[in-house]
């Protein structure tokens, strides 16, 4: 029973624990079989994430066609063109204040030649015993970035808060609430629930204000949480007490550093509020080396009410529905606990170093056919053979798969599942259908892709950041440079990634439907271009493996990231990509098999988009990671080592410096890569890059003289420093930084308020020069 109770142990791949007969049952599966398939109530309920109260939202108002098997296009897009959505109204307001303030403060009165975003926060980092409270430092936070730190509310930001739990859209906007379910439909399993009166999927999320059985589908999530590791000081987190079920009133302070309960609350949190917003049903795996307490699973259980978890009894009206003679382990519980390692392999398992749990959480989500025994008679990739026990064994629409210590929010699977739909938009339009060649040749930076097997496979991958910590000597000098608080990333630099403009690659409503081109039906709205305007976005385009510090960056030389340049500790897939992959996976094994080179595809490349570059920064919620060193010859940069090295020598022979030694070790010891600054990189790579070959010979035959940008440049990062500032390029910036170029992309995308273009990654030439 998948019960809070259950403890599902996992054979190692050698001993397989799937019987014939399940395999059997299993291969019977095919991609195009009616997916609505007669069981019994308790099947259904063990197949089933579920939420015991059902929320009104966006989603109660969909459609449903008859044939089950082709996605649907839920909402049709119509261009915004002049007219201003009732959720814009909020940023224009900000827009006239920002103008305001830039008008009327005198420029001596200006502290910084940036502009304030964010509001002033304390960090508390230690106890103090002689003042008895804790110490706090003052700062904002403007990175966009969303942190366990500082944002209490659940979601990812408060636009996102507001967003999705808005009760009031009016028609005209239901297309844009409802982006993210369209998005999961359209990338994720073509088999959806049993949705019928008297399924328990009904039972949950029907309700009297379901208008049919067939609108209340949601995106099916499962979360794959890597818990090893996870402790409290040096004891092991399963071997202390949880927090108190159901608690209520404040809490006694606790550092980020005192317990790993902590970090996984807040995510269990983020969960349980993504299906509070009624668009998605999460299950969640929690993957652990040795059995562990069902205090523990019980706990986190109560946390996740709305995804199915019991309620507090406080908040049960009418009674509590489990008395009536249901044992708890007889009820479905959105938590299932799996145990990876069996006491041979337990203590492998537990070393970080290993990489086993990373290895054990990319089998359990690919379920590749040749997993069981190595001999399956399917190649189908949607049939998966791991044991049916297991929820990942079940169809879903997106997988995450994380460690404890990374932060997930609604915030994040929106942006990944609209940069997987933009992606497929690219590789479905029309313009690049005929070979198309490899344009990055021509100008460097473009890249088309298409439906064809030499078309790069590109998959959305996230890069994590760390706040500093008081914790470590070493880094309390970063703590803040200046008054703002600065999230960055530990495992990335500057030489880790390129840029690409990639045509066509934004996508509408309706799920994967392109807005650079008309596809002619009325579901299409084509972008209204400016004379020779490209439309598309840009891309920062990894070109390195991330690389982590120990004993992390052992684990990955052992199980290597599923995507290039992706990371091990926090990567999604869409059930689409998940078979693209499973597909390579069974040619390579069909390749080792027979001995065959049979070519299986391009192995698939990590992207991220500029346009919402901050969204896939993902906090490390521990916030210890910066100011350790990284292993030589396993850092950020890697590719350009003997640069970096002559650079370095350099600095020694100037010697001329006042503390030579320190400036030496920040320079070059630590990787300290700030999200405004990997933005700012990113954005000038990608201007400077065009600048270079708009400008063409002009500027190659004066390569010494040119300082600077010569044909186009960037309009936020490219200019003289003045104070005040125009308030509007600030105004986009903080959009981009906060994620609004997706979560408001009807606006953004379709209407004529072309303003934020640039900073939206949305503008392939930047600004000209006005000479």
């Amino acid at each position: 029973h998948h019960s809070r109770k259950t403890i599902i142990t996992m054979a190692p791949l050698e001993e397989p624990s799937v019987d014939t007969d399940d395999r059997q049952d299993a291969e019977i599966k095919e991609e195009t079989e009616e997916v609505v398939t007669s069981s019994s109530t308790a099947m259904s309920i063990l197949k089933l994430a579920a939420s015991c109260a059902f929320l009104w939202s966006a989603v109660t108002t969909l459609t449903s066609p008859q044939n089950s098997d082709s996605h649907r296009r839920l909402t049709q897009q119509t261009p915004i063109g002049d007219s201003i959505p009732s959720y814009m109204t909020p940023l224009m307001s900000e827009l006239k204040s920002r103008t305001k303030l830039m008008e009327e403060t005198p420029p001596e009165e200006v502290k910084y030649w940036f502009e304030y975003t964010g509001i002033l926060q304390k960090y508390y980092y230690r106890y103090s015993k002689s003042r008895g409270k804790a110490d706090s430092f003052e700062g904002r936070d403007d990175s966009g970035v969303t942190s366990a730190r500082f944002m209490d509310d659940a979601l990812g930001n408060q636009y996102y808060h507001d967003f999705m739990m808005d009760p009031n859209v009016n028609d005209a906007e239901f297309s844009q609430h409802a982006r993210l379910l369209e998005n999961c439909l359209s990338m994720g399993s073509p088999a959806r629930p049993n949705m019928g009166s008297g399924t328990v999927w009904n039972e949950w999320f029907g309700g009297k204000n379901a208008p049919s059985a067939s609108s209340i589908d949601r995106c099916r999530v499962l979360f794959t949480i890597n818990a090893v590791g996870a402790g409290r000081g040096t004891t092991m987190l399963w071997e202390t007490n949880p927090p108190a079920l159901y608690s209520q009133g404040p809490k006694a302070w606790q550092s980020e550093q005192e317990t790993a309960a902590s970090h996984l609350e807040r995510n269990l949190q983020e969960i349980d509020a993504m299906c509070a917003t009624g668009q998605i049903a999460a299950r969640v795996q929690i993957l652990v080396c040795e059995p562990i307490p069902g205090k523990w699973t019980e706990w986190m259980d109560s946390i996740l009410v709305h995804c199915g978890g019991k309620p507090s009894p406080m908040d049960t009206k009418g009674g509590n529905p489990y008395d009536d003679g249901i044992k708890v382990e007889e009820r479905p519980s959105p938590v299932q606990v799996v145990v990876t390692a069996s006491a041979a392999t337990a203590d492998t398992c537990h070393d970080l170093k290993s990489g086993f749990m990373e290895k054990r959480m990319q089998d359990l989500i690919l379920a590749p056919p040749f997993l069981g025994e190595g001999n399956a008679k399917t190649s189908n990739p949607a049939v998966k053979t791991t044991h049916p026990d297991l929820v990942s064994s079940d169809d879903h629409d997106v997988y995450i798969a994380m460690k404890w210590s990374s932060l997930v929010t609604i915030r994040a699977i929106n942006a990944f599942v609209q940069a997987s739909a933009d992606i497929a938009a690219a590789a479905a339009s029309p313009r690049n259908q005929n070979a198309p060649v490899d344009e990055r040749k021509k100008d460097r930076v473009t890249v088309a892709l298409s439906n064809g097997p030499s078309s790069p496979f590109l998959v959305p991958s996230f890069v994590r950041v760390s706040y500093v910590s008081e914790e470590n000597s070493k880094v309390a000098k970063w703590r803040m440079h200046g008054d703002f608080f600065h999230p960055a990333a530990w495992e990335v630099c500057k030489d880790s990634y390129d840029m690409a403009w990639i045509p066509d690659s934004l996508s509408g409503a309706g799920g994967v439907n392109g807005v650079c081109y008309a596809s002619g039906d009325a579901s299409s709205a084509s972008r209204k271009l400016k004379d020779g305007e490209d439309c598309g976005q840009w891309w920062v385009y990894m070109a390195e493996e991330q690389m982590p510090t120990t004993p992390e960056v052992y684990a990955n030389e052992v199980t290597a990231p599923l995507v290039q340049g992706g990371s091990n500790y926090i990567w999604m897939l869409t059930e689409r990509q998940r078979r693209e992959i499973v597909k390579q996976k069974v040619c390579e094994n069909e390749n080792k098999q027979s001995g065959n080179t049979k070519k299986c595809g391009a192995a698939p490349q990590g992207v991220l988009p500029l346009g919402d570059l901050e969204s896939f920064l993902i906090n490390f919620t521990t916030n210890t990671a910066l100011g350790k060193k990284h292993i030589t010859g396993r850092r950020p940069g890697y590719s350009r080592e003997k640069e970096r090295e002559a650079d370095r020598e350099k600095v020694r022979e100037r010697k001329q410096l006042k503390g030579q030694e320190d400036i030496e070790k920040a320079l070059f010891d630590y990787t300290i890569y700030p999200s405004a600054l990997f933005h700012k990189d990113a954005t000038l790579k990608a201007a400077r890059t065009r600048d270079n070959v708009l400008s063409g010979s002009k500027s190659e035959k004066k390569e010494d003289e040119a300082v600077g940008p010569q044909t186009v440049k960037s309009s936020y990062y490219d200019v003289t420093i003045t104070k005040p500032r125009e308030a509007t390029l600030a105004w986009c910036q903080a959009i981009s930084r906060n994620g609004l170029c997706v979560l408001y992309s009807d606006y953004f995308r379709t209407s004529n308020d072309h303003r934020c273009m640039e900073a939206c990654g949305m503008n392939k030439d930047f600004t000209k020069i006005e000479k």
